[in-house]
């Protein structure tokens, strides 16, 4: 299925590169299959692909830069971008006909990773109480009832389970904590932040916004490409703290493509820091865990891929 796409791609982009029309693809970048009524606004420049991903080769690292958590992952793909309002809203348009069904989003890797039957009621009932929950702060909520200016803002106020049932509507699924852990750290490079070892800035990572007294405006994603990860993923550090599949708590050991499924008392996992923290929550070995059912403007998620 996704070779097909990635050759409609190629033929799309060989019979029209002459015209300038649509970006360039950079080698080893892929734009998904979801995105046909997304703008390529993303960027720093702006005229990227909002729906790009490319391929993370995997081996072996120490998550949280600690090696009593070895772990081993299997390549896999993982979006570029946090998801963004315009990309969520060809989710919203089709909703509710597009709540997934048992089993879909699963790794392939992890068994009983898929989507739980069981899960649906914590779903919107509908296509209004959705975008209802969408609004959840008038102030940082980036979501709007009608396309504008915050269409290449990552989309904020999203549960787990809706975070889950847009991955996977869109081919794919929730990445683990070890594989966001290994995108930002640079693999077995192991290092803080995603960009190296340098302290961040206002350059590399929107942070420290305080969002009591001050406006903290949730840019366009990848606006700062100087915090670009080694595969250039975009705001892995900052911009809105990113839901993973695991359970928040102890991470399994040993681990060979794993993730921790097995204890929900401490929430959901949530990796990357965000706007409204301080620096030290967007190192990559920042941990922290939501009840899934919260909708807060300071998460968001992007999704990972398999061939």
């Amino acid at each position: 299925m996704r070779e097909r796409h990635r050759l409609q791609l190629s033929l799309l982009v060989l019979s029209i590169a002459s015209s300038g029309c649509i970006p360039d693809v950079e080698p080893n970048v892929f734009v998904l299959p979801r995105c046909e009524q997304v703008e390529p606004r993303c960027g720093p420049q702006g005229k990227e692909s909002c729906c790009a991903e490319s391929e993370i080769l995997g081996g072996m690292f120490n998550r949280i830069n600690d090696p009593q958590y070895p772990a081993k992952l299997d390549d896999f793909h993982l979006d570029r971008f946090e998801v963004t309002v315009g990309r969520f809203r060809q989710f919203v348009a089709g909703y509710p006909q597009n709540k997934p069904q048992k089993d879909a989003g699963a790794h392939p890797k992890i068994g009983a990773s898929g989507w739980n039957p069981e899960w649906d009621v914590e779903l919107p009932k509908d296509r209004a109480e959705l975008e209802d929950t969408l609004g959840c702060d008038p102030n940082f909520r980036t979501w709007t009832e009608a396309p504008g200016a915050k269409e290449e803002s990552p989309i904020n106020c999203v549960t787990w389970y809706l975070a889950f049932a847009f991955c996977a509507w869109d081919e794919g699924r929730l990445p683990t904590e070890s594989e966001w852990n290994y995108a930002a750290a640079q693999g077995n490079t192991q290092t803080p932040y995603p960009w190296g070892f340098d302290q961040p800035d206002e350059s590399r990572a929107l942070f420290g916004c305080d969002s009591t007294t001050t406006e903290c405006p949730i840019p366009r994603v990848g606006s700062k490409p100087a915090g670009d990860g080694k595969w250039k993923h975009a705001d892995l550090s900052g911009s809105l703290a990113e839901w993973v599949l695991d359970f928040h708590g102890d991470m399994p050991v040993p681990c060979d493509n794993c993730a921790n499924l097995a204890n929900a008392a401490l929430g959901r996992e949530v990796r990357g820091g965000d706007f409204a923290h301080p620096a030290e929550q967007i190192i990559t070995t920042f941990r922290g865990g939501f009840v899934p059912e919260d909708h807060q403007t300071f998460i968001g998620f992007r999704c990972a891929h398999d061939d």
